[in-house]
């Protein structure tokens, strides 16, 4: 019953960079860092406890001991042994691949696997950087493979520069892509099953690019332009505001100063705190832990109320409904 921190699982990407390391603090000597999965339980990417009497401790282990205490007993008895939700710090250096991610149905027919609807939340950016989301109008799939035949998909796609603070919402189906000199936090529904539609034309060291999935992303693709995913929310401080709420997901950003009781007693659900600036000291009962800048915690289900003391901290407040 403390908050649990989790080792990082630092993954190499070709567009990754320095940003986990240089801004968010993550100990690694690669430079081409692209993802820090903070929460996961992917199989082959499963999170290990690295504080408190469960160090050591898989993520697996900890939901097998302890079911609904850590999970929340709704979500427990929907999802079993397999964590609902992957966090994950993203460094972009250059733009990640145009991509999109199938829906419940598709992916449990196809892989044996749970969707992946996603939310973006910007925690630096470089000037004039910009996320693809979606297209910049309502297409047909006959005009799609014309533009992706002849190489002009790109002027199909709608751009948006961020800042700091901007959240996106990413629905299944929706063609989407990370553009280079972005930083971001990452909530997600726990999959790994992505869509390649188009790379800029990237080779590796090789010559070789990296797989495409056309046939496999044609129906699973949503063509029409839908202005959905534009998140806005309240800066208060020592109040959750939404950002964004699914069925898969809530997300509140949760600036604190000074010292703040959360009341979780009625939620049953985990709780996860994603730190996007400064830093706080949380506390439940007699055990605190620390959270900086580019960290996490989990929260068990089990624990009613939560200290949470800071100079000035910017938290993304994460659970299940």
């Amino acid at each position: 019953m403390y908050p649990i921190k989790f080792k990082p699982i630092l993954q190499e990407k070709i567009w990754g960079g320095n940003k986990l390391r240089e801004i968010l603090s993550k100990e690694t000597d690669k430079t081409n860092i692209g993802e820090s999965w903070e929460i996961s339980g992917v199989q082959g990417n499963i999170s290990v406890v690295e504080n408190g009497a469960e160090n050591g401790k898989t993520l697996v282990d900890l939901i097998k001991e302890y079911k609904g205490l850590l999970m929340g007993n709704k979500i427990y008895s929907d999802f079993g042994n397999d964590f609902p939700l992957l966090i994950k710090f993203i460094d972009a250096k250059t733009d990640l691949s145009v991509q999109l991610h199938p829906d419940d149905e598709l992916a449990e027919k196809r892989h044996n696997s749970f969707g992946k609807t996603e939310m973006w939340y910007v925690m630096q950016a470089d000037k004039g950087s910009k996320l693809n989301i979606g297209f910049k109008r309502n297409v047909s799939q006959e005009e799609y493979l014309e533009y992706l035949e002849k190489g002009k998909i790109v002027e199909l796609l709608n751009f948006e520069e961020v800042q700091k603070g901007d959240s996106v919402f990413i629905n299944t189906g929706k063609v989407h892509a990370i553009g280079g000199g972005v930083l971001l936090a990452e909530i997600q529904q726990t999959s790994d099953i992505t869509y390649r539609i188009y790379d800029w034309d990237r080779v590796n060291e090789n010559g070789q690019g990296r797989e495409l999935h056309t046939s496999l992303a044609l129906d699973a693709i949503d063509f029409e332009k839908k202005d959905d995913y534009q998140l806005n929310y309240e800066n208060n401080t020592n109040s959750s505001a939404e950002i964004a709420s699914c069925e898969y997901f809530t997300t509140n950003f949760l600036p604190v100063q000074g010292s703040l009781t959360k009341d979780y007693s009625s939620l049953d659900s985990f709780v996860i705190y994603m730190c996007v600036d400064g830093g706080a000291k949380i506390s439940i009962g007699n055990y605190s832990e620390t959270i900086e800048k580019g960290q996490t915690l989990l929260i068990p289900a089990a624990a009613e109320y939560v200290q949470i003391e800071a100079i000035k901290a910017e938290l993304l407040e994460v659970y299940i409904k």
